[in-house]
């Protein structure tokens, strides 16, 4: 597995990340068991960037981390996030980056993961009602304190990049990027480039729909929370369907996954792109890991290009990305 930098202050992860996101919530039945042998086969072959939050659960999710990194401290970059707020039954409360949140939310992760630093933290989403430099600001004295190694924003707007690289060196952007969700090439992109910040596509498959195995909601769980995304809606789902088809055909061509072409235009994009797929399940974890030998031609990343943007919102409600 190859080691790249993350941005430009000394982070180095691997070459592909895993999203643990989906092992406690959001995407159906938890467990438990599977997803720590999936952690374990994944710090084997060579993943060792683990993304988690403190709202997934909630708080679960970090648990369970904590649980299948115990041994492997030492082998695994971790990356945790706060801001999104959630109360232990699951309500969404709202964010927060208020210097005294940012602390007691980092209390909490590094006791939920048994870990005393944590290599990567993320606002998770920027606080409308806390100026950036607040946030960024309180985040670096955990930084001075030896509890964080280095920063990171989720779903933040350029001028809010800026703002806050200004205040202390931020080493990696996250946002959502595949080849049916390529908005951050316009604006994102350039910035983060422009600043030597690392950026980490969330979301790489598409929610899983990118795979070619979804083509209907009734192939989900009822707590799925897929039943609520725009982009498999109706007309959208239909519109959507042409761009898995453009990825199926190549694939077939390749004798490859279409999970595994999807994931190799992602890294296309450069070295400084580190997707992170999530999955509950070593067979996903290692068909997304047998992507890094899928080199698409010229001819094929331009095939994908013109399969052009998904129809329909990333979320239903918008209003808390790209701040």
């Amino acid at each position: 597995m190859q080691s790249v930098p993350l941005g430009s202050q000394g982070l180095t992860v691997s070459r592909q990340g895993l999203g643990c996101m989906g092992m406690s919530e959001f995407y159906g039945p938890r467990d438990d068991a599977e997803s720590i042998a999936t952690i374990h086969r994944a710090l084997d072959l060579g993943v060792t960037f683990l993304d988690t939050a403190d709202m997934y659960g909630p708080h679960t999710n970090e648990e369970l981390v904590g649980r299948g990194i115990a041994d492997r401290r030492d082998q695994v970059v971790l990356a945790t996030k706060f801001a999104n707020v959630r109360a232990a039954d699951g309500t969404y409360l709202g964010v927060r980056g208020d210097a005294a949140y940012v602390r007691e939310a980092c209390e909490g992760s590094l006791r939920r993961l048994g870990v005393d630093h944590i290599d990567l933290y993320y606002q998770h989403r920027v606080d409308p009602k806390t100026p950036i430099e607040e946030t960024v600001a309180a985040m670096a004295e955990l930084v001075a304190e030896g509890k964080v190694r280095y920063l990171g924003l989720s779903e933040a707007a350029p001028a809010t990049i800026r703002r806050a690289h200004a205040v202390h060196p931020i080493s990696a952007l996250q946002t959502e990027y595949s080849v049916w969700a390529r908005e951050p090439e316009d604006e994102i992109l350039p910035t983060l480039r422009e600043l030597g910040i690392g950026f980490v596509p969330y979301s790489p498959l598409g929610r899983g729909f990118l795979t070619g195995t979804l083509r209907s909601l009734d192939q989900l769980a009822d707590d799925d929370f897929r039943h609520l995304q725009p982009r498999l809606q109706g007309d959208n789902l239909e519109a959507n369907i042409a761009i898995v088809e453009r990825i199926d055909a190549i694939a077939a061509e390749r004798d490859v996954s279409p999970a595994q072409v999807a994931l190799a235009w992602v890294h296309a994009q450069g070295e400084d792109v580190v997707p992170i797929p999530g999955t509950k399940r070593r067979s996903f974890l290692e068909e997304n890991v047998g992507a890094l030998d899928v080199e698409l031609t010229a001819e094929e990343l331009a095939a994908l290009e013109e399969a052009g943007q998904a129809a329909g919102d990333r979320y239903a409600d918008m209003s808390g990305v790209n701040r």
